[in-house]
This record gives C-alpha cells, structure tokens and sequence, in this order.
C-alpha cells in the first residue's frame, strides 16, 4: 500500500474525529455548567444575575474550545494535508 494514501486517510480520520470528540466533550461540559448554574440560582435567587452573568461566561468560553478543534482540523487538512494542483494526479497515479 502506497504510503501517501496512508496519510490521507489517517489525516481525514483525524480531522474527522477531532470536531465531533470536542464538540461531545463541550456538550456534557456545558450541560453540566448549565445545570449547576440553574442549581445555584434554585438556592440563591438574590445572587442570580451575577450567576447568570458568570454561566454565559463559562459557556462561551467552553464553545470556544470546539471553535478552536474545528480550525485545527480545517488547518490540518487545508495547509498540511489535501494535495492540490499536480500533487493530486501524482497520488492518484501512485494508487493504481
């Protein structure tokens, strides 16, 4: 088996794999966040702006993280990965 389609294919499975890992990671992380958030408000209603304002911060910072993972795996397959141009006949060629 020809080595370069070796690496295409473990960079698509890794590219593929990172975004859905982080954004099922992010989804129990915010649940969790939002839960306790709701939790805290539950026992102190007085404090629940200040809560809410601390949760939504948490949140965009926990969504960030997948933002992050997606650009990662958009940079690893478009600076690093997909062969273009002539490079694309070349692995073509080479799998025949």
């Amino acid at each position: 088996m020809n080595l370069a389609w070796v690496y295409l294919a473990a960079l698509a499975l890794g590219a593929g794999f990172a975004v859905p890992v982080a954004a099922i990671g992010a989804a129990l992380g915010q649940g969790r966040a939002g839960a306790a958030g709701i939790e805290g408000i539950a026992r102190q209603p007085e404090a629940a702006g200040r809560i809410q304002t601390a949760m939504i911060i948490v949140l965009a910072l926990i969504e960030s993280l997948v933002i992050y993972a997606l650009l990662v795996a958009l940079i690893l397959l478009f600076m690093f990965g997909l062969p273009h141009g002539k490079d694309v006949m070349t692995v073509i060629q080479a799998g025949h």
